[in-house]
């Protein structure tokens, strides 16, 4: 009879129990396209109750008490919605979020440059610490005086062919990279620097890296690695004109200019250079 009597009680329970307990659900879509945002997250601020909504951009809150709520919808990318519902029913609740875009300050992209706790050998140079020695001869000349680099030249003036040894490793040995991006020849892994001429003056940064170096560069990298960062981009309109001269008749021209920033969008820049040498 006791058992019959708890069971009895329960079951007129129930329903009390279920009183209260209320649900939220709707849909995340773009504002601008009206296209469902899947994996937007939905969150009750102030509880750890949330969701991300389906791949249709549906999401759903249940059981949840009888209150006031706040309710905080975000989606990468597009401006965080927080709207306040009072919940004493079952709410249908449906957000559009509007693009938005965030600026920062400039983004250095370091995945292939060593840093002070990475375990290799390496040394940084700036575009200040090349041009004192930009004159119109190959990167390799650029950085001889560097640590254990050894630079050789077809032509005896540093202009052309070129060639450079870092621990006794050759060229088809050393990767060299520019904006991450290897220019080592696909069949002999060398570097032809005579179809780079006067690359330094377009160089922001850079970084030689001696021995066995990151393997984000590849396994051709077990010698050395150079990795070059062009500039960036300036926000004012500029132009400008140098040129050098030097024995044998080596002469450089170079011409550089750029539109700045137009209309916060767009920017050209260009640089034209001319390097002639009769060598020796």
């Amino acid at each position: 009879m006791k058992t019959n009597l708890s069971a009895l009680a329960l079951w007129l329970l129930m329903p009390l129990m279920a009183i209260g307990q209320f649900s939220i659900q709707g849909q995340v879509a773009d504002a601008e396209n009206g296209r469902p945002l899947p994996g937007a997250n939905v969150v009750l601020e102030g509880t750890f109750k949330g969701v991300f909504a389906n791949a249709n951009g549906y999401y759903r809150l249940e059981n949840l008490p009888a209150g006031t709520y706040s309710l905080a919808i975000s989606f990468l990318g597009f401006e965080p919605i927080h709207r306040k519902v009072n919940l004493d029913a079952d709410k249908q609740l449906d957000f559009v979020l509007n693009r938005s875009a965030t600026l920062t300050n400039e983004i250095v992209v370091r995945a292939t440059r060593a840093g002070t706790r990475t375990p290799a050998t390496y040394t940084n140079l700036t575009r200040d610490d090349l041009a004192p020695s930009n004159l119109g001869q190959d990167m390799p000349f650029l950085i001889s005086l560097t640590p254990s680099l050894i630079t050789s030249s077809d032509a005896g003036t540093g202009v052309g062919y070129t060639w450079m040894n870092i621990r006794g490793s050759d060229q088809s040995r050393i990767n060299v990279t520019v904006n991450g991006i290897p220019i080592n020849d696909s069949e002999s892994h060398g570097v032809w620097w005579v179809n780079m001429p006067d690359i330094a003056s377009s160089t922001d940064n850079m970084q030689i890296q001696r021995g066995v170096g990151l393997s984000t560069h590849g396994a051709g990298a077990f010698g050395a690695t150079v990795s070059l960062q062009t500039a960036t981009l300036r926000d004012e309109a500029y132009a400008e004109l140098s040129a050098s001269a030097g024995s044998f008749n080596t002469l450089r021209t170079s011409a550089a200019f750029g539109s700045g920033l137009i209309r916060d969008r767009w920017a050209f820049d260009g640089r034209v250079s001319k390097i002639t040498s009769d060598g020796y």
